[in-house]
């Protein structure tokens, strides 16, 4: 799914907003986390791929994207070891509060707090729209 939608999305990013963008990256990201803590089988499981795969092709190369817009050409290079360095570190202290989470409150308390963590950056890409539109 992030290989079909990948290339549309960066065509929606060159005419669109791209906070807009992220924010709908965003939400298919909270229905999936949804759709894992409330739909048992192969059929959620299948429509829970479908969603993350979508909020990657939203989200992913529109990340890399304004990493590039945010620094001058000299200093790429710099931001994109910055950027990965900085989401890997991100990343693992999410896989340890979500196994933390998985232990205490099991899969569905896992995916409800993965779903309010994206909520809540929707949240604040929302609040903050107008101040990011205009540093852009």
């Amino acid at each position: 799914m992030p290989t079909l939608s990948a290339y549309p999305v960066g065509i929606l990013a060159d005419r669109m907003d791209r906070i807009t963008i992220l924010i709908i990256g965003l939400t298919l990201l909270v229905l999936a986390d949804l759709v894992l803590a409330f739909s048992p089988g192969i059929m959620g499981i299948g429509i829970d791929v479908m969603l993350w795969g979508l909020h990657m092709g939203f989200t992913q190369g529109l990340f890399a994207t304004l990493v590039a817009d945010a620094v001058r050409s000299e200093l790429r290079g710099t931001a994109f070891g910055m950027f990965n360095l900085v989401t890997g570190f991100a990343m693992l202290l999410a896989s340890v509060i979500a196994g933390a989470l998985w232990g205490v409150a099991g899969p569905q308390g896992t995916f409800l707090a993965g779903g309010g963590f994206a909520l809540m950056a929707t949240g604040g890409l929302l609040s903050f729209r107008g101040r990011l539109r205009n540093s852009a």
